[in-house]
């Protein structure tokens, strides 16, 4: 007599190792997701700040590029900087929004903390005409370490790095970030 199907045991067996694997694979494909996501962030990121150089050029204008609600993590504007006093002024005309679920931490270091200012050659300048050059990292969510720098150089050249890299921005905003969570858990 030939046995069609599987037995009880058998079927218990092959349930306990795909659970085994799924419980292995979820962290795995977690990490994977999340460095996906902060690719793609960074790369929006400099992808932003080079349309914004090449339309204060192209309109020889200058174009401001600011964060939504002064924080980059949940996106960014572009506008034409047609009053001289940049994102503070509701009047200039938005040129491109691009807006992010916050998923990722995005920081800036002083110079370009909220927003970055192109001249009409692309110079990366304060209204004052000071120069803004600066760095704005990718962090991990509550690890202070940046996993993409988006540098912009005087000159107005944007780069784009990758490297794991100590960053006392990130741990602050890490910081932040448990703060509110608290404030708003009490």
């Amino acid at each position: 007599m030939r046995q069609q199907g599987m037995t009880l045991i058998q079927l218990l067996a092959v349930m306990a190792l795909v659970t085994v694997l799924v419980q292995l694979a979820t962290p795995t494909f977690a990490d994977m997701t999340a460095r996906q996501h902060r690719q793609l962030a960074a790369e929006q990121l400099a992808i932003g700040l080079r349309t914004a150089r090449s339309e204060a050029i192209l309109r020889h204008q200058p174009v401001v590029i600011h964060a939504v609600e002064q924080d980059w993590s949940k996106g960014w504007r572009i506008t034409a900087d047609a009053s001289g006093q940049g994102h503070d002024d509701s009047d200039n005309p938005l040129l491109i929004e691009r807006r992010e679920s916050g998923r990722v931490t995005v920081v800036g270091n002083q110079p370009v903390r909220n927003f970055v200012r192109f001249s009409e050659l692309g110079a990366p300048l304060h209204a004052s005409g000071a120069f803004q050059a600066g760095t704005l990292h990718i962090c991990q969510g509550n690890d202070p370490k940046s996993h993409y720098q988006v540098v912009l150089a005087k000159s107005g050249r944007v780069s784009l790095r990758q490297g794991l890299d100590e960053q006392a921005l990130c741990e602050r905003q890490g910081l932040d970030e448990q703060a509110l969570c608290e404030r708003q858990g009490s």
